[in-house]
């Protein structure tokens, strides 16, 4: 079982428009599809409820590791739990990052998540499977958003 996630994307938009996209709340709400209920503060949760259709039901939490500007943002989450009461510091995270660089024509986004071997065995490979195919999803979403 693979451990890490990749997905990059080239996206026709400035550095700045894209860290904006990612690390102001609303705006990765909007991409994202998720109402947050606050500012990513590094060490500081982070909570709200997913919009993107099909998984309304599921709250986003998330621990906010790094933010350096318009270079990486991190946060640690926990993928394929159902429980909408986990406290994401005790439970087991993945890590996900954003990496930033400048291109010719834009921004190079590479997005990981790393760390799944650290759930528990019977969420594993479904939280890999369904995320490996979100991010996809959300590379797609997030230059849609910053390119018009």
């Amino acid at each position: 079982m693979q451990d890490r996630i990749e997905q990059s994307i080239e996206i026709n938009a400035p550095v700045e428009r894209v860290w904006r996209a990612l690390t102001d709340h609303n705006e990765f709400g909007e991409w994202f599809r998720a109402n947050l209920d606050g500012p990513f503060k590094v060490g500081e949760v982070t909570r709200g409820q997913i919009t993107y259709p099909g998984y309304e039901h599921l709250e986003w939490v998330a621990i906010i590791k790094k933010m350096e500007h318009e270079r990486l943002f991190a946060f640690a989450w926990c993928p394929g739990s159902r429980d909408s009461d986990l406290d994401p510091s005790t439970e087991p995270q993945t890590l996900v990052e954003f990496k930033l660089e400048a291109t010719r024509d834009g921004t190079r986004l590479l997005i990981s998540e790393s760390g799944f071997s650290a759930l528990p065995s019977d969420r594993r490979a479904d939280a890999f499977r369904e995320n490996s195919k979100g991010w996809e999803e959300q590379a797609k979403n997030i230059a849609a958003y910053v390119e018009t």
